[in-house]
């Protein structure tokens, strides 16, 4: 007998934590609204969905000797009890955390991801900031 192979349904790595989670809507949307400013040169609009956001650039790069056509900028979801401020700029320049308010990287949990858990003035103006100096670092690197 043949042996039958069963295609796998693929998992969802990501479902919408917005609707249980009402607080973090306006913090989330707030910072949509600043990671928006920076769809300009070849960074675009990923995926803009209920509680989650993020923005690549669409140009071709080579990374530690591997071709890529786009790099991830920065994102965020929604998770449960915060939202998900994800930086690759950070993870690729080891030196752009100095750039960084130490108030906002109290929020560092891991190598990229800030969990905002709310939003007041100051700390989205700390983030305008990092994703400013991110973008710059970026266009440095030719990724944008």
């Amino acid at each position: 007998m043949a042996k039958q192979t069963v295609k796998k349904e693929r998992e969802i790595k990501y479902t919408d934590k917005s609707p249980g989670q009402p607080g973090l809507i306006p913090v989330f949307n707030r910072l949509r609204q600043i990671l928006l400013t920076f769809v300009k040169g070849s960074l675009f609009v990923m995926s803009d969905k209920p509680g989650q956001f993020h923005l690549h650039s669409n140009k071709n790069i080579t990374i530690n000797g591997k071709k890529h056509n786009e790099v991830y900028f920065a994102g965020l979801l929604v998770q449960k009890g915060y939202v998900g401020f994800y930086f690759m700029p950070v993870y690729s320049d080891a030196f752009l955390q100095k750039e960084i308010a130490p108030e906002l990287l109290k929020c560092l949990k891991g190598k990229s991801c800030f969990h905002i858990k709310k939003a007041d003035t100051a700390l989205e103006a700390q983030i305008a900031a990092a994703l400013q100096a991110g973008y710059n670092c970026y266009v440095k690197k030719g990724w944008i």
